[in-house]
């Protein structure tokens, strides 16, 4: 009688990617590839990612999720938007008292102070080159000469927020974009404004006439962060 010779194969349990039928796996693959870049990315003192063709070809799906942007403190370097959710966002303190009338746009917490509050929460490394941004960040108050007489005024409500995300171009140290809300125009026929920039020219704006809706599409901005200036357009900005 002939006897066998084969080993006999020990079975192996089915493992979790097994379990997948097959028309699945190449999309369950690129998650798993994506999630694994993500990882990198925020285990990087740099954002750096690796040149491998399955990791690049991750990187573009993850930045046209706008998962990923690109770091503001790292050249070629990356950063989550996952990890820029534990950031705090910077916008006057007392906005609430604000908005429910209890004080005055004069009582407002100032540009100058909202800005101290980003450059403390950074780290010491950060912080130089966010002060040498202040005044392209915070402008200098604007002046008007009343028609009458030569009594100086400043103009009408300009206040300053910050919030973690991104644009077509990096944000501020620390990943931060930067906006006002303000007013253009004339009382009759003006609007009020909530403008959103990254560091350069990638702008984002709403304008409606009322200043109550103006300061709740502001609310609605705190709330979404971090994001990238593309995905305010659901809320009804538009680039510029």
């Amino acid at each position: 009688m002939k006897t066998c010779c084969r080993a006999r194969r020990s079975w192996i349990p089915p493992q979790p990617f097994d379990l997948i039928p097959r028309r699945w796996r190449s999309h369950d693959r690129a998650s798993l590839t994506e999630e694994a870049l993500l990882d990198k990315i925020e285990a990087s003192p740099v954002g750096a990612v690796a040149s491998t063709p399955s990791y690049q070809d991750a990187l573009k799906r993850l930045y046209a999720a706008q998962q990923v942007y690109p770091s503001a403190d790292h050249k070629g370097g990356h950063v989550t938007a996952r990890s820029l959710a534990a950031l705090p966002s910077f916008h006057a303190s007392n906005l609430g008292p604000f908005m429910a009338g209890a004080i005055t746009e004069d009582q407002l917490e100032t540009n100058a102070s909202i800005y101290d509050r980003y450059v403390t929460s950074l780290p010491a490394a950060l912080r130089a080159r966010a002060e040498s941004l202040r005044l392209v960040v915070i402008g200098k108050p604007i002046l008007h000469r009343a028609k009458h007489g030569h009594t100086v005024v400043h103009d009408p409500l300009h206040t300053l927020f910050l919030v973690p995300g991104g644009g077509p171009h990096p944000g501020l140290p620390g990943n931060y974009l930067h906006g006002a809300v303000f007013h253009v125009g004339d009382e009759a026929t003006g609007s009020w404004v909530v403008h959103v920039h990254d560091s350069e020219d990638g702008a984002t704006r709403y304008s409606n006439p009322n200043l109550a809706e103006a300061l709740a599409k502001l609310e609605e901005v705190l709330a979404s962060a971090p994001f990238h200036l593309r995905e305010l357009d659901a809320l009804g900005f538009h680039m510029t």
